[in-house]
């Protein structure tokens, strides 16, 4: 599956294509964050976009694929102000066909337990701006912007 064209041409790009299991998911970040566009980033910036993609990229493992394989395409792009990122793949679609609403777990339950999942859609919603997802013919697009200066 190739990488989706770039609406930002001029920009500096990377994609890459992997397959959707957590091996690759973690060599695609190492990739992802020591080449351009992200490579040049400050440190935090840089750890923002590493932390938003593994939790994308290990979502579509674990979900979209399931036990199944398949692979998984990523694009990011510089921006003016932002990072723009593209996930493609060719998985299950989102429950419903929209994206999860982000809402934290209830963590003051009695024990000292903390819940097993349930903080990646929020982390997510809270790192980026302009996320969107669409399926189309069999294949999911998630499309965000991680923002480079602070909003004011």
């Amino acid at each position: 599956m190739p990488p989706a064209p770039d609406p930002f041409a001029q920009a500096d790009t990377h994609d890459l294509v992997i397959r959707a299991e957590p091996a690759s998911v973690r060599a695609a970040l190492r990739c992802v964050t020591a080449s351009p566009p992200v490579v040049d980033l400050a440190p935090d910036l840089r750890s923002t976009v590493e932390l938003v993609l593994a939790e994308v990229l290990n979502n579509v493992a674990e979900h979209a694929y399931a036990d199944l394989e398949g692979h998984v395409a990523v694009t990011v792009a510089l921006h003016p102000g932002a990072l723009w990122c593209e996930v493609v793949d060719e998985g299950a679609s989102m429950p419903g066909g929209f994206l999860p609403e982000g809402r934290l777990p209830q963590t003051d339950l009695p024990g000292t337990d903390l819940p097993e999942g349930g903080f990646g859609w929020h982390l997510i919603r809270s790192m980026t701006r302009d996320l969107q997802y669409r399926r189309r013919r069999g294949t999911n697009r998630l499309n965000f912007l991680i923002p480079l200066v602070e909003d004011a």
